[in-house]
């Protein structure tokens, strides 16, 4: 539950690996390097520190140093501070490290309000150099009333900010509390808070850092020794427990024997702490994999019910294997899909769902449903949308719990429609389904991505791309709601087709299936109203449960297509947020697009 680790740059006499097995000697999982005062290392050194820690499984994260921080307003030390921030997290990428922890200022004369827009302004200005490295930039509470930097005020930035994570200083919170972390029940206030702010893959596993201190009416004084002040880290250790909040408890104290008084604490109130879910209640899903938030049930008749949610949901079978190679149950589907709501939901709001429903798991029948089951609660939002024949109401999932009731439904994967329901003639973004044919390669679906990219920046157009989840990759162009869809399918076709003729070895639009061969088939016809696609971080029906994920570009050589599943997609999010989040910002026309591929509008 928790990794123990120290802050400490290895000594230069040693090598790393002896360093790292001697702290492993000791109990310790994790090292914050203290880049304090400047920067002692360079790319490469950082590079061999990495891989020697990765090897053994230590944790990595980085201090920045104390003068890079956010609230700086004259301006020229504002971009030494800056570009400070940048390069440690460019160097954390080096050291395969999870977090960069960083002060974020002082209050000075300002307001509240002015603080945090200075602090917003500047992480705007790094975000396109930092958010793409996978490295977590985690502020740091403060300790004193001088500084900015509360929970709240952390909270309220990584709202703005996908890179942004919270970092625990237990004793800075344990001084602007006048001392009230002396208890299980205080330290877990704190991890409820947390919980209530942030999504369960930003803080999971949480980054602290611990140290007893003396304090004074404005705050944190100094450092001390363990023992000799009031903070203890065996109530932390058995608040963890409790909740099931996984974290790394980085100890900033001086002295040898004070890490070691630490650790002991910690192990010894873990190993009597009351687990999480030890009361009557059990887990929604079967522990093959750890899930963020996770959801406990109680029998409910036949069934189960949830327990904690804002409403009560009613679901079957949850030990039903549903994905037979793996043992994942329905339960893991279900949780999975509670888990992932924090980053789906937002992609799915306003839409229609089409539902897949595999009753008896992935490699059982499956049949198509979209009107919304008669049986369904009266809290599941209903979107009725008119047809050639008749309206449909189809389910929607705006809120946890609805996609909690459509996922208990059978349906693995959650297919959305490409426009909202509000205006269902016009959808929010362009659709390139990169479908591989039978023999064909992961490398040719790459290649003919990395073709649809380069059209799309000389067209002056932003693509963002998804592996399907299965064998293929999906590539969203996000749209302002204004052209039809038979406009837009035009324009990917437009697109497919001077791929095809460009390169007709790799790459086809033949709509009989026996003349593709083993080529990427480009399928602009998923551009069709009331057609839809998996979502972004929909499940799919083979084997390992995988997960349809965002990559970058510059990923494309790297990823292969089941990289990312139930059980892995939660590094991911930690490591870069939402990768699809412009998608949902649209702000894109296909006017100029269209006039330079000679389309009429």
């Amino acid at each position: 539950m928790i990794r123990f680790g120290i802050s400490r740059m290895p000594p230069e006499d040693v090598d790393d690996g002896v360093w790292l097995d001697s702290l492993a000697a000791r109990g310790h999982e994790a090292v914050e390097l203290p880049f304090v005062q400047g920067f002692p290392w360079k790319e490469r050194r950082c590079g061999e520190f990495g891989e020697a820690a990765e090897a053994r499984g230590f944790a990595v994260s980085v201090h920045a140093p104390y003068f890079a921080v956010l609230t700086v307003d004259d301006e020229e030390r504002r971009t030494t501070t800056l570009a400070a921030l940048e390069h440690t997290m460019k160097l954390g990428k080096a050291l395969r490290a999870h977090t960069i922890v960083a002060h974020t200022g002082f209050v000075g004369e300002r307001t509240p309000e002015e603080l945090h827009e200075l602090v917003a302004e500047g992480l705007r200005r790094i975000e396109p150099k930092v958010r793409h490295l996978g490295v977590a930039l985690g502020l740091e509470t403060t300790g004193s009333e001088r500084a900015f930097g509360s929970l709240g005020d952390i909270a309220l930035i990584a709202r703005e900010f996908a890179f942004v994570r919270p970092v625990i200083d237990w004793a800075h919170v344990h001084a602007t509390s006048g001392g009230a972390l002396t208890t299980k029940e205080a330290f877990g206030s704190v991890i409820r808070f947390l919980r209530s702010e942030f999504p369960g893959w930003a803080i999971d596993p949480l980054h602290t850092q611990f140290t007893d201190n003396e304090f004074g009416p404005t705050g944190e004084i100094r450092h001390v020794p363990y023992g000799r002040g009031s903070l203890r880290s065996g109530p932390l250790a058995e608040a963890a427990a409790e909740t099931g909040m996984r974290m790394i408890v980085i100890s900033e104290a001086r002295e040898e024997e004070s890490h070691d008084l630490i650790l002991t604490d910690l192990r010894g109130a873990e190993a009597l702490a009351q687990p999480a879910g030890s009361g009557s209640a059990r887990a929604l899903a079967s522990g093959s994999v750890r899930f963020p938030d996770p959801v406990e049930v109680e029998p409910d008749a036949d069934a189960y019910a949830t327990v904690g949610l804002e409403r009560r949901v009613r679901l079957s079978n949850p030990d039903k294997v549903f994905f037979p190679n793996d043992g994942h149950t329905k339960g893991d589907l279900v949780q999975y899909y509670a888990s992932i709501a924090p980053v789906l939901l937002p992609h799915l709001a306003g839409r229609a769902l089409s539902m897949a429903r595999y009753p008896d798991g992935a490699d059982g029948e499956y049949f198509y449903e979209k009107q919304c089951p008669s049986h369904a609660p009266q809290w599941i939002v209903r979107a009725p949308i008119r047809s050639a024949e008749r309206t449909i109401e189809f389910c929607t999932a705006p809120d946890r719990e609805s996609l909690m009731w459509v996922a208990n439904l059978g349906c693995i994967e959650m297919h959305p429609w490409l426009s909202r329901v509000e205006r269902a003639d016009t959808p929010d973004f362009a659709v390139f389904d990169l479908d591989p044919q039978h023999g064909c390669t992961w490398d040719q679906v790459t290649y003919v991505a990395g073709l649809v990219n380069v059209l799309l920046e000389r067209l002056g157009l932003a693509g963002y791309p998804k592996t399907s989840g299965a064998s293929g990759i999906h590539i969203y162009v996000p749209l302002e709601p204004v052209h039809s869809y038979a406009r837009v399918r035009a324009f990917v076709e437009a697109l497919g087709r001077m791929i095809a003729s460009a390169d007709p070895d790799n790459a086809t639009m033949e709509w009989d299936i026996p003349r593709r061969g083993d080529r990427v088939f480009i399928d602009h016809n998923q551009n069709v109203a009331g057609k839809t696609i998996a979502s972004v971080y929909s499940v799919r029906p083979a084997a390992g449960a995988p997960v349809s994920t965002p990559i970058l570009w510059s990923e494309l050589d790297e990823v292969t297509p089941d990289a990312f599943t139930i059980a892995t997609i939660w590094g991911r999010l930690r490591q870069f947020g939402d990768l699809f989040a412009p998608v949902l910002d649209g702000g894109q026309r296909l006017d100029a697009a269209d006039a330079a591929l000679g389309l009429e509008p």
